[in-house]
């Protein structure tokens, strides 16, 4: 260990992450306390790794942050994810952001403060790349002064911010290719919340609990779409045919729009959504390039319509990943399997459901028949605790039913998940 370069130990100690681990690791001897004074560039003091930061006081909590951070001399990256810690001096987090933010790429800051700290006006102008914020407010964003020329990934959690400084925020990011978004409380003077987004070189966005009447993004390089536990009345994605990765969980939405242009959609996943198929489907059905498509826990807006194997396999030649949850109402399957074109590419079949019955292997053995190049197959079910006689009857017949269809196709790998 002594003929280790002093550099490499640096990097030792970098990955450790934890400030308190870091600490003990570097009273090793004299050769790991200057690797952590002069080659330490990882950082993270996190309340949930150490008990004993709930127990201090915050004045010495910010003893011991403001000795271990004045000790290093090239952070690169700092992490202070203080949530169950009361309030820090906003004068002692200033001096931590103004002492290492000329080397800083990477800023994770989860800090209340009183009064609040303004990390943009603080950390803007410099090198960051990489900025997750979290229960802060953000006003009053200058562009102009406030820009940040290399950050390239930017996450807002419960963080309040108007949908213009937003707007604007997004502006001082010329270089932006990730945003989060979780539970912002977006400030709004208008009795209608609308929130106008604009960025040419983002590449991935993810929305999480938003409530809004309006969402628009306008991004001509975006490519993953995800948004999840929101309740939208209206979302328009305005790029040029660009996005490849779209996926929805538990959203509430009127008028979806996702463009006209999406020839180059590879992955649509879709679940706890209710959705009108036909205006759906005319959305992707231009999206040759699919690999897998998810559509699970989907509720139809329309009784009489049905998702058919038929369509499916037409207008996604390249599928090779199919998961469907069953779903019967008034005695229709709504993932029909009329037709006889087979799914010539699907490698992997995901297949589950809520309430089973008798249907279901039924329809299990009619998917794989139309799946002929099939190597997985891995079936989802809900199993609740107390069960009446017929209910395990049909559980026992469907366990039967499924080894004695298996045996057909020995060359299918199977698995069961139940929750």
């Amino acid at each position: 260990m002594e003929h280790l370069p002093v550099e490499v130990i640096g990097n030792i100690l970098s990955r450790l992450g934890g400030a308190r681990d870091v600490v003990i690791a570097s009273a090793t001897c004299q050769k790991w306390r200057d690797a952590c004074r002069k080659h330490l560039h990882t950082l993270e003091f996190n309340s949930g790794d150490w008990p004993v930061y709930r127990d201090i006081t915050p004045r010495r909590l910010e003893i011991l942050i403001t000795q271990t951070i004045f000790q290093t001399t090239g952070l690169q990256g700092l992490s202070i994810l203080m949530d169950d810690v009361d309030e820090f001096s906003a004068s002692i987090v200033i001096a931590w952001l103004m002492y290492t933010r000329e080397t800083l790429r990477r800023l994770s800051y989860n800090v209340r403060t009183s009064p609040n700290v303004n990390i943009l006006e603080i950390c803007g102008r410099q090198k960051l790349e990489k900025l997750v914020l979290a229960h802060n407010s953000i006003t009053g964003v200058e562009p102009n002064f406030q820009r940040f020329p290399c950050l390239k990934s930017l996450s807002l959690s419960h963080v309040s911010i108007s949908a213009l400084d937003l707007s604007l925020l997004l502006t001082a990011c010329p270089k932006l290719e990730s945003l989060e978004l979780v539970n912002p409380e977006i400030a709004m003077s208008d009795a209608q919340v609308t929130v106008e987004l604009s960025s040419p070189t983002l590449k991935s966005i993810y929305v999480e609990e938003i409530s809004l009447d309006k969402f628009m993004l306008e991004a001509d390089s975006i490519e993953r779409l995800h948004l999840r536990d929101c309740a939208l009345e209206l979302f328009e994605l305005i790029g040029k045919g660009t996005l490849k990765y779209f996926k929805i969980d538990d959203v509430s939405v009127i008028h979806l729009d996702i463009g006209e242009t999406v020839d180059n959609l590879e992955i649509v996943d879709v679940s706890n959504f209710t959705i009108i198929w036909p205006k759906f489907y005319q959305m992707i059905s231009r999206s040759s390039k699919l690999r897998k498509l998810r559509l699970w826990d989907v509720a139809f807006d329309d009784e009489d319509e049905v998702v058919d194997l038929e369509t499916i396999a037409f207008c996604f030649p390249q599928l090779n990943h199919l998961s469907l949850s069953y779903e019967l109402r008034d005695g229709v399957m709504h993932y029909g399997v009329q037709g006889f074109s087979n799914l010539e590419n699907v490698r992997v079949l995901e297949l589950g459901w809520t309430v089973i019955n008798d249907h279901f292997s039924y329809w299990v053995e009619e998917l794989l028949k139309r799946c002929p190049n099939l190597k997985k197959m891995i079936i989802f079910g809900v199993v609740s605790e107390a069960k009446s006689r017929e209910e395990c009857q049909i559980l026992a017949s469907f366990t039967s039913s499924i080894v004695q269809l298996m045996r057909k196709y020995m060359h299918v790998e199977v698995e069961f998940e139940y929750e």
